[in-house]
């Protein structure tokens, strides 16, 4: 009897770490794809930033275009007054 529950319980603790092994493995390895993916997204958001910031600069350079254009006007505007 007492062979027959020492066979069982060498079973049971044979297969549960075979078990607990298998399943470390597969959180190592998302572990590892989690790592990787936060990584990508990092990338992108620091490509995000400097595309933004572009388009920033862009855009004060639009608006002083615009600014330019406007004192151009008021200045044409201006001799036109004083031609009439």
């Amino acid at each position: 009897m007492s062979e027959a529950t020492q066979i069982l319980l060498i079973t049971v603790i044979t297969v549960l770490t075979i078990i607990l092994s298998v399943i470390g493995i597969q959180i190592v390895y998302i572990l590892r794809e989690f790592r990787r993916t936060v990584e990508k997204i990092n990338k992108i958001l620091d490509e995000g930033g400097v595309m933004a910031k572009n388009m920033s600069q862009t855009m004060e350079g639009f608006g002083g275009l615009l600014t330019g254009v406007k004192t151009a006007f008021s200045v044409f505007n201006f001799f036109k007054k004083k031609k009439e």
